[in-house]
């Protein structure tokens, strides 16, 4: 499965949805821009927008409301590790209150991974980021064990976005 996201201005983004009213596109919007999302079994995709490979998903993503994109640039020989633990990971997001979805996203045509997480608002994101589940998956962040001491796996620092519905 693939997914595109397309970011632009709000009436771009308008424009485009009325061009393919027969996609199913999601539509979420910031304060600075707007983005598209479209998930596609291999069909074609979205012209113009960034390309990923779901390497994981659970959850659909229609049913969330406020979106989080940790986006992670992941060096050429950081991302066979940096995958194994994404495949490997506890799971645990799943089980909070108001989680919608989450897609772990290998990009097509960049460095930049997206760890994309879908709520119910963005509540229940705060609730997620102060839960013990949160403290457990992120618990070998910093220290010696943690993916984040490893030299040579992040070429940049990571950034999150956030957008609602």
């Amino acid at each position: 499965m693939e997914l595109y996201k397309w970011t632009g201005h709000r009436d771009q983004a308008v424009m485009l949805m009325a061009n393919l009213a027969n996609a199913r596109l999601i539509y979420l919007v910031n304060d600075d821009e707007a983005v598209l999302l479209y998930e596609s079994e291999g069909g074609p995709g979205l012209q113009g927008a960034e390309a990923y490979q779901v390497l994981n998903a659970v959850g659909d993503i229609n049913d969330g409301y406020y979106a989080v994109f940790n986006n992670i640039p992941v060096s050429e020989e950081g991302r066979e590790l940096f995958e194994s633990r994404f495949q490997n990971r506890a799971g645990m997001v799943e089980k909070e209150p108001g989680f919608a979805a989450i897609r772990v996203l290998r990009p097509v045509n960049s460095d930049t991974y997206a760890i994309l997480t879908l709520w119910k608002d963005e509540q229940s994101f705060k609730d997620w980021q102060e839960s013990q589940a949160y403290g457990h998956a992120h618990a070998k962040r910093g220290t010696a064990e943690g993916i984040d001491k490893r030299p040579n796996i992040f070429p940049r620092p990571s950034f999150v976005t956030t957008y609602t519905r």
